[in-house]
């Protein structure tokens, strides 16, 4: 027998028995028994269904008459109740050690088992508490519990098990399923959730055609999405089916949604309110760390605490703080922000809007940051900023949020980013007083008062350096003309060196050529506060500061400031460590580094004075170098055998090197800013054709989506540069880059121009990659025009470059859009073999994602050599390989192609869902032809599931588009509507 008696002092304790994993019971799927990761053999199909039998009646015994009934209904067998008993017998003996669990009492069996160790008890047990989440306004919570449980689902319930029994538990779970579905996609709407909804709606209703809810919510769903038309003809769709299957009228409510759908209703319109669990039930809380030893400013702080925190009679409060650079706008802002945040319960906004810098931001941007942040979908994101600031504003309805724009150019850069519910408030700081804003009140920023700056100055250099020399660092603070920024530089400084006395400090702060004469002498001031910190530098610390001052960038990585500044990464580090400490530099995050604009104006002119020209060109030349070698290593790393290297400048900088494709990729999104503004800034001299390599060799910016607009801008300034230096090489490359870039997006006229341009210039410079690559970009867009013979003469010029350069990637690419020009010439089946053999290079050359290129086109070749089921399989394939590449544009392109696919093999269901997936991708890229093409067959999808109303909603606005872009295809549009008015 064990001795439970404790151990004696002393002696070890015996070691715990391990705890035995509970049995865990399935049955919306397969019935399963598992324990831990163990599957346990519960039996045939009658075993099982006596399992589920038990299982499902909560631990309540059932006798054995209603076990025989449950399995074999009216017809049991002749030894029925032998049979319960062996089954009994069986699962007992699976259990194991928990054979108990199954017990047997009054004639009956039953089972007993642990809380939550039934998958419906789990599923139960989330849903009761997502409607509590519901219930007290937390959605976003709501919709992961309910989301948590339907993903216990797995399949069809009791799935293969026979008996009456079974069969009504199926019908009832499955309806259970429904139900829950149908409170997460209302909850999806309730977040404004509404356009990724269509999709998964549209497929349900498909699915389910006779239940109401989910009309309802498609509607609904429509409607918000700005497709009315498409609502109402979901309502259209419904009362016909409604009368022709059951002879019934629509329910009351989905009648009545369609009156306020006529009506405009904007209360059914609206964005529902955030605070009550919008989009994601967000709370932001952006608002930077407060600046260290923040001190005095007592009067101005309280003042300001009182503006955001007063009610202002409908009006939310706005104030805006003005003052020189320097002296303490956002540090006030943000201490403020901080002490007040508790009367901002649904949370605190912050963005820097630069507009002291040479690229202020743009609202618009700034808007779509804050709506991510507010849990707006980027599907749901307008593409104008009239929009983005009304969907905003509509955010902030009804919520306590605050508001800290700081850094601000003008009132208009301002107006759209204000809130507009009177329980919110903004604080704006700015160089420049905002009269001209709207309801503002304006609080001017002078420099501190003695007794202020000596209480920042002791804080930082502690009370006992300062205190033995009270009044040398009195004279200090005043030669740094109480000027924040300044006190701050002289005593970090002062700190960072021991041997240093305040009175040594004050005697080099003497001169008054280094000292503010003048409070708001522009940028002059400016330069003389940052002249005291300045000064303190070692020879190496002075020169990497100038020379951080030259990219116009946002901020500079480690390795690309090394290569700026000419040092290996661990001294550059150390360096830029050491400047941070005098608050001369900041540290954004681990490895990022940026200069404060005034300060950067500052370095810049340093630079300019100090260095010669040569030193600020090799600099900048270094970095273009980095930025060139790195992104054509990511190049080369993602399209192994394309020859795209070989025509590039040479640099000597060998760049960062990569594990793997996607880190590449993500190295270039983060970059993206710094990148374009490098090639902007070194476009000219020697540095015009590294940059439009650059630009060359990131053009995946415009393929993914990632800066298109950005990018766009670039290039054409590239261009403007290239043709002002006579430099027709760059220029053809130039051209070849917008004729890419103008394609995209459908401009196919200017993307023409440029690309005939570009062959030319590419064939007089013997130029290998302008010529390959615009001769390629020819073809394409002639397919794209329905030129199928002009295509396919632009592309066997193509293919014949791609190979005198013995480009295999290259010809891939060409004989895939061959292979579009002759299904155009109606050869389906040489379209076919133009694929596979495009889809053999590419594999030829090495894995890259750009094989799902070659894919692609094999999809659309078997697709009309009526093949649709293979079709749809390698459109699948490929798009699998460009979402996984976060390739935007070739996702939505792919998605349209699986739409026309999924069509020919009969499966509307199938091509609806995709189609939404197209339109979602392609309006948010703003390509609104391609858009207008996938609205047409999202019409032809919608008709056979029995929703024609909404099929012509669909057409009608294809129509509407094609009309207003001038397109052909608006005939066959006309024609379809037509026809479908005479049935």
């Amino acid at each position: 027998m064990t001795n439970t008696a404790p151990d004696a002092p002393g002696r070890a304790a015996p070691a715990a028995a391990p705890v035995r994993p509970p049995l865990l019971f399935s049955v919306l799927g397969p019935v399963r028994a598992r324990r831990g990761g163990e599957l346990l053999h519960t039996g045939s199909p009658q075993q099982r269904a006596l399992l589920a039998a038990l299982l499902l009646r909560g631990g309540r015994t059932a006798t054995a008459p209603e076990l025989v009934d449950a399995l074999w209904g009216d017809e049991p067998p002749h030894a029925a109740l032998a049979a319960l008993r062996t089954y009994a017998s069986r699962l007992r003996k699976a259990f194991g050690p928990d054979a108990d669990t199954l017990i047997s009492e009054s004639g009956g069996y039953a089972i007993r088992t642990g809380h939550g160790c039934l998958d419906t008890d789990r599923a139960e047990h989330l849903a009761t508490h997502a409607e509590k989440a519901r219930t007290t306004g937390d959605r976003t919570r709501a919709r992961e519990l309910i989301n948590e449980a339907l993903d216990l689902w797995d399949g069809e319930p009791l799935a293969g098990l026979p008996g009456p029994f079974a069969e009504t538990q199926r019908t009832r779970l499955e309806e259970w399923r429904l139900t829950l579905l149908e409170t997460r996609l209302d909850l999806d709407l309730e977040v404004g959730a509404h356009a990724e909804a269509v999709a998964e709606l549209t497929a349900l209703t498909a699915a389910h055609p006779l239940r109401e809810r989910l009309r309802e919510l498609l509607m609904l769903a429509l409607y918000r999405s700005g497709r009315q038309a498409e609502a109402l003809a979901v309502y259209a769709d419904t009362r016909r089916l409604l009368a022709d299957e059951l002879g019934v009228d629509p329910c009351p409510e989905l009648s009545e949604l369609q009156q306020r759908i006529l009506q405009a209703d904007t209360d059914l319109a609206a964005v529902p309110d955030p605070a009550q669990g919008g989009h994601l039930f967000v709370r932001p809380a952006q608002l930077p760390a407060p600046v260290a030893h923040f001190t005095g400013r007592a009067a101005l702080a309280a003042a300001l605490r009182s503006q955001v925190t007063e009610a202002r009679g409908g009006a939310p409060a706005v104030s805006a703080v003005a003052g020189i650079g320097g002296v303490g706008k956002t540090s006030l802002a943000v201490h403020v922000a901080h002490a007040v945040r508790h009367h901002f319960p649904d949370g605190q906004l912050y963005v820097d809007l630069q507009g002291a810098g040479p690229g202020p931001a743009e609202p618009d941007a700034v808007l779509g940051a804050f709506l991510r942040a507010l849990g707006a979908a980027d599907s749901s994101i307008p593409g104008n900023t009239e929009e983005r600031a009304a969907l905003y504003r509509s955010f902030l309805a009804d919520r306590r949020v605050l508001v800290l724009l700081d850094n601000a150019r003008d009132a208009a850069q301002v107006r759209p980013l204000l809130p507009g519910a009177e329980r919110c408030a903004a604080i704006v700081t700015s160089r420049a007083r905002l009269f001209d804003l709207e309801n503002v009140r304006l609080l001017d920023l002078d420099v501190m008062n003695p007794d202020e700056a000596l209480a920042l100055f002791t804080d930082i250099v502690g009370a006992e350096r300062a205190g033995v020399e009270r009044e040398a660092a009195l004279g200090t603070v005043a030669a740094c003309g109480f000027l924040p920024l300044a006190i701050r530089i002289a005593a970090a400084r002062l700190a960072a060196r021991a041997t240093w006395t305040v009175a040594h400090l004050a005697r080099r702060l003497a001169d008054e050529r280094r000292r503010l004469d003048e409070l708001q002498a522009g940028d002059l001031a400016i330069e003389a506060t940052f002249d005291l910190g300045y000064h303190h530098l070692e020879p190496g610390q002075a020169r990497a500061f100038r020379l951080l001052g030259l990219p116009d960038g946002p901020d500079l990585s480690l390795p690309a400031a090394a290569a700026l500044l000419d040092l290996g990464t661990d001294d550059a580090e150390d360096v830029l460590e050491s400047l941070v400490d005098t608050s001369l530099l900041e540290s954004a995050a681990p490895g990022r580094y940026r200069l404060h604009d005034l300060v950067r104006l500052y370095a810049r002119a340093r630079a300019e004075r100090e260095e010669p020209r040569s030193g600020l060109d090799a600099a900048m030349s270094r970095l273009l170098d980095f930025y060139l070698a790195t992104a054509a290593g990511g190049y080369a790393l993602d399209r192994p055998g394309d020859r795209l290297g070989a025509h590039l400048e040479p640099v000597p900088a060998p760049g960062l090197s990569f594990p793997d494709s996607r880190s590449a990729t993500d190295w270039l999104l983060t970059e993206v800013s710094c990148l374009l503004a490098c090639v902007r800034q070194q476009a000219s001299g020697d540095g015009l054709r590294r940059s439009v390599d650059l630009l060359f060799v990131v053009k995946d910016l415009a393929e993914n989506g990632m800066g298109r607009r950005l990018f766009g801008q670039v290039a054409d300034a590239v261009l403007a540069a290239a043709r002002e230096a006579r430099d027709r090489r760059a220029e053809g490359r130039a051209h070849t880059i917008l004729a890419y870039h103008h394609g995209l997006t459908a401009r196919f006229a200017q993307a023409e121009e440029h690309a005939r341009r570009a062959v030319l210039l590419g064939d007089a410079t013997a130029d290998p990659l302008a010529f390959c690559q615009a001769a390629n970009l020819r073809g394409s867009l002639a397919t794209w025009r329905k030129r199928p013979e002009e295509a396919a003469g632009h592309l066997a010029t193509a293919l014949r470059a791609f190979r005198a350069d013995r480009n295999l990637p290259g010809e891939a690419s060409a004989l895939s859009n061959l292979s579009r020009a002759y299904l155009d010439m109606g050869r389906p089946g040489l379209a076919a073999d133009l694929a596979e053999r495009a889809l053999a290079r590419y594999e030829a050359a090495g894995p890259s994602w750009r094989r799902a290129n070659a894919l692609y086109a094999y999809g659309i070749a078997l697709t009309e050599s009526g093949r649709p089921a293979e079709a749809v399989r390698s459109l699948t394939d490929a798009l699998a390989v460009f979402q996984a590449g976060r390739q935007r544009w070739w996702e939505g392109m792919t998605a349209w192609r699986l739409t026309v696919a999924h069509l020919a093999t009969g499966d509307p269901a199938a091509a609806a869902r995709h189609a939404e997936l197209a339109l979602t991708v392609l309006r948010d890229l703003g390509d609104d032809l391609r858009s207008a093409h996938v609205l047409t067959l999202l019409g032809h999808a919608l008709g056979p599931v029995g929703q024609e109303d909404r099929a012509r909603a669909c057409w009608r606005e294809a129509l509407a588009t094609y009309e207003r872009l001038g397109a052909a295809e608006r005939t066959e549009v006309q024609g379809l509507l037509a026809e479908r008015s005479l049935r």
